[in-house]
């Protein structure tokens, strides 16, 4: 594994750190295939109940490093500049945004290109009041990326989406809590304490209801209402034959609060 991606698992809690600080996080090849791999692992670990996602240094993460695509371009290597998108890029968004289980950003810094996309893949994010989002792919002229054009209509709207990615500029993180791209905004000496205590509970939540409840949004997003309550019915299926439902009944009679084991 890359050096560029730190992982630590403690108390049901994964979390995914792009350690890059000097370089802010950029996305090179060593990166993307160790974030790729990491999220992939955390996202098929049963010990794992919850994923948090943040950065290092002054920044979240700033997208693709132009550096190393500064250089493919000069070399002319097509095959390397564009294989990346469906090689790293799309199965990093796959795994944040499908996993069975809640996912956080913790956005300590600028989040920028697929650093915002990779944000915006996850349940909830958690943002520096120094924080924010750019939406840099179309100030280099290209397309967007990493299921940003799927995520962000369905946070603000087709209308706003569209404008954002035409004239990308950075959103501070206030604008972007009233915009709705923030589900929270902390003072930065505050973000880690503040991702910690709703990692921790959802850590200790019904894994297996929350992991069903994400898919099945994501589900309904693309498909009709009939289409939708059958998955709905599947999911219900699922989650009654756990043993976290069985024991919440039991508690629930017995006026107890419940515990929950993710399975």
């Amino acid at each position: 594994m890359s050096d560029s991606v730190l992982y630590d698992v403690t108390a049901g809690v994964a979390t995914i750190t792009l350690n890059r600080p000097d370089a802010m996080n950029a996305f090179d090849t060593p990166t993307k295939v160790a974030l790729r791999d990491t999220v992939q692992a955390a996202a098929a670990d049963d010990a794992v109940r919850c994923v948090v996602l943040t950065g290092t240094g002054r920044a979240f993460g700033v997208g693709q490093d132009l550096k190393e695509h500064i250089g493919l371009l000069q070399a002319n290597d097509t095959d390397a500049l564009w294989s990346t998108v469906p090689d790293h890029y799309a199965p990093i968004a796959l795994a944040l945004a499908e996993m069975p289980k809640p996912v956080i950003a913790a956005v300590n810094g600028v989040a920028a290109g697929a650093g915002a996309s990779m944000a915006f893949a996850c349940d909830f994010r958690v943002v520096a009041e120094t924080a924010g989002f750019n939406f840099a792919f179309a100030g280099i002229a290209l397309s967007c990326d990493t299921g940003i054009s799927w995520t962000l209509p369905r946070l603000i709207g087709q209308a706003r989406a569209t404008e954002l990615l035409y004239f990308p500029r950075t959103i501070p993180a206030a604008e972007a809590l009233t915009l709705g791209l923030a589900t929270s905004v902390v003072p930065a000496e505050e973000l880690a304490a503040a991702t910690s205590e709703l990692a921790t509970r959802l850590a200790n939540g019904p894994t297996v209801a929350y992991g069903s409840i994400r898919q099945s949004i994501a589900y309904s997003a693309t498909h009709t209402l009939a289409e939708s309550l059958a998955f709905e019915a599947g999911k219900m299926q699922l989650t009654g034959d756990t043993e976290d439902h069985r024991n919440a009944v039991a508690s629930f009679v017995a006026k107890e609060k419940p515990t929950f084991n993710g399975r």
